[in-house]
């Protein structure tokens, strides 16, 4: 089969289309499935940078979020038959091979049904920012009605998830973006209101719109010193989430003085530590956005599609900062255009 193998750390260019080993049936609960479109992720765009979580089983192929026809089933699988069509976050972080592919195994568990309203390329968007999105506002934050919510970066992709899932839990939901067509791309999905953080101090703006109180969760997906401004634009004993790592010289004493509570998310960690309750968790996530899309209440926007053979031009345009949702893969197009 064909995909894009990563040989070495470095810039986009690292990334190429050869011939890698076609995946078979090791287990009887794996899938063979043959993709259709795999998600382009800032997860990707590290991983390719920096290396895997596995640097010793090189060469890699990246790509976390995937979607496809089941082509094989495992003697013992019970949930899928050949010609089901799947979504599913699996591989691509240097373990397994990823979804930048013409084929992947992934555990039945691991893999929800396509939403049949959406195209493959909208399903391989969705996998990681609905559970990342999902995880943040639901399981760490306990989002419900009538709260008011921030979520930094609401143009991309978890942003503009999580836009969607504050105001189906009957939220009032701000945002903060980079420019004027963003707010408005927000503004379309329901934003409350956005804010230019290159134009407005968003903590005063936050203020502002909440009398004073703060916002009773925020969601940061930025994180350095907007983790940290953070603080003063959430209410007292109001909830942080945040998707990176704290800077190491974050002065916490804001937080602490409003007995605020930051919690972590990390959705890759139940693959990378096999936690198996933990991804089935993350598979009922999708199996209920999937409810969700099919009925017209939650999507998840595809800026730009691109053939396998582009993956290095998708990572480029990722890291330029230009996704208003999500980078895709059409893993059938080996066309480099």
């Amino acid at each position: 089969m064909k995909a894009i193998v990563m040989t070495a750390t470095g810039e986009p260019d690292v990334l190429r289309l050869q011939d890698f080993p076609q995946p078979v049936i090791t287990d009887d609960r794996q899938l063979l499935v043959r993709l259709k479109a795999a998600g382009v992720n800032p997860l990707d765009t590290k991983l390719r940078r920096r290396g895997t979580f596995y640097p010793q089983r090189m060469p890699a192929v990246l790509g976390c979020d995937g979607s496809g026809v089941v082509e094989r089933i495992g003697a013992r699988v019970d949930r899928f038959k050949a010609g089901d069509e799947v979504y599913f976050f699996n591989g691509g972080i240097g373990a397994d091979p990823g979804n930048y592919a013409q084929y992947t195994l992934v555990d039945e568990r691991f893999a929800a049904r396509k939403p049949a309203s959406v195209s493959f390329a909208e399903a391989a968007a969705a996998p990681l920012v609905l559970i990342t999105a999902w995880e943040s506002l639901r399981d760490r934050a306990h989002i419900r009605a009538g709260q008011r919510v921030l979520v930094h970066a609401g143009a991309g992709g978890v942003g503009h998830v999580a836009i969607q899932l504050a105001k189906l839990a009957g939220a009032q939901v701000c945002v903060t973006v980079g420019s004027q067509d963003k707010a408005q791309f927000a503004s379309e999905l329901g934003a409350d209101r956005a804010i230019l953080y290159r134009e407005r101090d968003f903590v005063g703006e936050v203020r502002d719109w909440t009398q004073g109180q703060g916002v009773d969760v925020a969601l940061d997906t930025v994180g350095g010193d907007t983790f940290v401004k953070t603080f003063g634009a959430v209410s007292f004993y109001g909830d942080i989430v945040t998707i990176l790592e704290p800077p190491r010289d974050a002065d916490w004493k804001e937080a602490r003085m409003r007995n605020q509570r930051v919690s972590l998310e990390l959705m890759l960690s139940p693959m990378l530590y096999g936690l198996t309750e933990w991804r089935e968790h993350q598979t009922h996530i999708l199996e209920q956005c999937a409810a969700l899309i099919d009925a017209g209440k939650l999507k998840v926007r595809v800026c730009r599609t691109l053939s396998l053979a582009q993956a290095a031009e998708a990572h480029r345009a990722l890291e330029r900062g230009e996704a208003m949702g999500k980078f895709v893969l059409d893993t059938e197009d080996l066309r480099n255009l």
